[in-house]
C-alpha cells in the first residue's frame, strides 16, 4: 500500500519507499532521530533495504528488553551482538550464489524481485531494461582493474508530465531542457561536431563599477567598435575549428548570435554544469574555459544526431545516437507528477541494485530465505556459546526472523503455521544455500530458485550490519540529557555564572 505525505509547503509525497516516508515525517525522539538516520545510510550505500533495516533494528531493541530486565549488562549484550553479527555475515555469504552480470534474464530477475512490491511493479520489464541499459551505458573501467559507475552523476532522469509511462525510454545520449538562442539557426544537425564552453560570448565588462571619461565623439563610438571588436575575435576563434554547435555554460549576447548564424553555428546558453558534463562524456568534447584555447581535441564527433523536439508546452535538445555514451538520460512520462515522481524513486532502486551486482556480482535468497538461514543456523550455534550471552546471541536469531513474518501477515496468512513449516525447512539443510522462502503474494512456503526471487548479497550485509551495530549504539546509551539552550540576550556571555 501507498502513503500519502503531506508536507508543510501543501504539496503531497505518494510513496511506499521507506527512505522517503521517513525522509518525511518529524520526530521528537532522539532515538527515532537515529533509527531515521539508518534508512539514510542504507538508501546512499546500497540504495535499497531502507524498510528492512529500520524494521530489523526495531525488532533486535524489542529483543534487547528481556536481556537488560534480566540485568544482563548492555556491554555483554553488545559482544554477543557483535559475536552474531560475524556468524551471520558468514551465513550470509555461504547462502549466496555467484551471478553473470552479462546474463540479461537473470539481471531481469534480479532487478524485478527489487521493484515487485513498488508501484511500478506491473511495469516490471519495462522498468528492469530502463535500469538496465542505464547502468551498462554509465559504467565504465576507471584503470587499475576498477570499475566506475555513477549513476547519479551521469545518469540524468527528466521527469515529463504527460503521454503514457511506457512512453519512457534510455537515451544513447543526453537530452537538455533548452532552445537555440536565435530561431535561424539550425534545428536538426546529423553528425554535429560540438564545441563545450564555461566562458561567456559577450562583451568583458568589469569586476567593479568602472568610469570612463570622454573628450570627443569619436572615442565613443571607438567604445562601441572594441565591444564589436572583442566579439568577433571570439567569434572567430570558434569558427576557426569549424563546429555546428556550440554550447556555453554563459551568456551569448546577441552580436555573438549574429556572428554566429552567419557561420552557420547553432548555439546553445546558459547549460546547466552537471548537463555539461554529461555531453562532454557522451560526445567526446573537452569543456573549454577560453575560446583562444580551441583545439580540434576539443571538438566533440561522438554524437549522431542533433535535434530540437517540441514536448507538451517546452522544447527540448537531444544528442542522440552517440557511438560510445558513458553518460544518458532516462525520459520518463506519465500522467502526473506526483506519479512521476514515485516511478523515479522506484527507477533509482533498480538502478542501485544494477550497480550494486556489477560492484558485488554474488546474489542472496529473497522472500526472507537468507534472514530465516541466519535465524536458524545462529540458534543452532547459540548452544556453543557459553554464560549468559548466549541469550542475546539467541535472541539476534530470533529477531531476524521478523522479516518473513511481517511477509506472511501483509500476504494475510497464519505467521505461526508458516514460520515453523519454513524454519523446519531450513533446519533440514544446516550447510549451503538453503533458498525455502515466502511467496509474499501466494502466502505460501517455496523454493526461491523456482520462483526466481533474488537479491544482491550487498545490500543483505548492509542491512544486517547497520541494524545490528545501530541497536549496538543505542544500547551503549543509559540516559538521555538535554542540552542547555542558548542564550538569545547578550547578558553573560563568555561568563560561566550559575545557572
Amino acid at each position: 500500500m501507498l502513503k500519502m505525505l503531506l508536507d508543510p509547503m501543501g504539496g503531497i509525497v505518494l510513496t511506499n519507499d521507506g527512505h522517503a516516508i521517513l525522509r518525511e515525517i518529524e520526530v521528537a525522539h532522539p532515538a527515532a532521530k537515529s533509527m531515521i538516520e539508518l534508512a539514510r545510510t542504507q538508501d546512499e550505500e546500497v540504495g535499497d533495504g531502507t524498510t528492512t533495516v529500520i524494521i530489523l533494528a526495531g525488532e533486535i531493541l524489542a529483543m534487547s528488553l528481556p536481556q537488560l530486565e534480566r540485568n544482563i549488562h548492555p556491554v555483554v549484550i553488545i559482544s554477543a551482538f557483535k559475536r552474531a553479527l560475524a556468524d551471520a555475515v558468514q551465513v550470509i555469504q555461504d547462502t549466496s550464489i555467484p551471478v553473470d552480470v552479462n546474463d540479461d534474464s537473470v539481471m531481469r530477475d534480479l532487478i524485478s524481485t527489487s521493484i515487485g512490491t513498488k508501484f511500478t511493479s506491473r511495469y516490471s520489464d519495462l522498468m528492469c531494461d530502463l535500469a538496465l541499459t542505464a547502468v551498462r551505458t554509465v559504467s565504465h573501467d576507471a584503470g587499475g582493474g576498477k570499475k566506475e559507475v555513477d549513476i547519479k552523476r551521469y545518469a540524468r532522469v527528466e521527469k515529463i508530465p504527460g503521454g503514457e509511462i511506457e512512453d519512457s525510454t534510455v537515451l544513447d545520449g543526453v537530452m537538455l531542457n533548452k532552445d537555440i538562442t536565435h530561431p535561424k539557426m539550425r534545428r536538426r544537425i546529423e553528425n554535429p561536431r560540438i564545441v563545450l564552453l564555461d566562458c561567456t560570448l559577450e562583451y568583458k565588462k568589469g569586476e567593479s563599477q568602472t568610469n570612463i571619461e570622454i573628450s570627443k565623439e569619436e572615442d565613443w563610438n571607438r567604445i562601441l567598435q572594441i565591444e564589436e571588436e572583442q566579439v568577433r575575435a571570439m567569434c572567430d576563434a570558434i569558427v576557426a575549428v569549424k563546429p555546428d554547435l556550440v554550447e556555453t555554460e554563459k551568456g551569448v549576447s546577441d552580436l555573438a548570435q549574429h556572428f554566429l548564424l552567419k557561420a552557420n553555428i547553432t548555439a546553445l546558453r546558459r547549460v546547466r554544469k552537471s548537463d555539461t558534463n554529461r555531453v562532454a562524456r557522451a560526445t567526446g568534447a573537452t569543456i573549454v574555459n577560453s575560446v583562444f584555447d580551441l583545439t580540434e581535441r576539443d571538438v566533440g564527433t561522438q554524437c549522431g544526431l542533433f535535434e530540437i523536439s517540441k514536448i507538451g508546452d517546452e522544447y527540448f535538445t537531444f544528442l542522440t545516437k552517440c557511438r560510445t555514451p558513458k553518460a544518458c538520460t532516462i525520459l520518463l512520462r506519465g500522467p502526473s507528477k506526483d506519479i512521476l515522481n514515485e516511478v523515479d524513486r522506484n527507477l533509482l532502486d533498480a538502478m542501485s541494485v544494477a550497480r550494486n551486482v556489477l560492484f558485488h556480482p554474488f546474489l542472496s535468497p529473497g522472500g526472507g530465505a537468507t534472514e530465516m538461514a541466519i535465524s536458524v543456523r545462529l540458534a543452532q550455534k547459540a548452544k556453543a556459546v557459553e554464560g549468559v550471552q548466549q541469550w542475546p546471541y539467541r535472541a539476534i536469531a530470533e529477531s531476524l526472523e521478523v522479516i518473513p513474518r511481517t511477509l506472511i501477515q501483509n500476504a494475510g496468512a497464519s505467521p505461526i503455521r508458516l514460520l515453523t513449516q519454513l524454519r523446519a525447512k531450513h533446519a533440514e539443510c544446516m550447510t549451503g544455500v538453503c533458498s525455502w522462502g515466502i511467496d509474499g503474494e501466494a502466502g505460501k512456503v517455496v523454493d526461491m530458485k523456482v520462483l526466481g526471487v533474488w537479491e544482491p548479497q550487498a545490500i543483505k550485509l548492509q542491512s544486517v550490519k547497520t541494524a545490528v551495530e545501530s541497536a549496538c549504539l543505542l544500547l551503549r546509551v543509559d540516559d538521555i540529557v538535554g542540552a542547555k539552550s542558548a542564550k538569545t540576550s547578550g547578558v553573560g556571555v563568555g561568563g560561566g555564572g550559575d545557572d
